[in-house]
């Protein structure tokens, strides 16, 4: 019975977290290559983790956080097309 309530729990905070996500990425963009270890907010380009707080290097150019629109450069960062060619030029 434990279990059912604990995985229902589990479900229904993540299914929250989604559907409140679009609200809060508003005035938002991904910026690529300023995360910390750790600090990701979600999966990288090169696919190997789907999850947030799973970036294992500083600064990796296939991780992300969002930030404010217009702010990412400015950061150091990159846009998803310029980190996506990076990472394409790499493989």
């Amino acid at each position: 019975m434990n279990k059912k309530l604990i995985a229902s729990a589990a479900l229904a905070a993540a299914l929250s977290t989604v559907m409140v996500a679009p609200v809060n990425a508003a005035g938002k963009e991904k910026c690529y290559g300023i995360a910390a270890i750790g600090q990701n907010d979600c999966g990288n380009l090169a696919g190997t983790h789907s999850c947030a707080g799973q970036s294992s290097v500083d600064k990796d150019p296939g991780e992300w956080k969002l930030v404010a629109k217009g702010t990412c450069v400015n950061l150091g960062g990159m846009l998803k097309a310029e980190a996506k060619a990076r990472y394409e030029a790499t493989k």
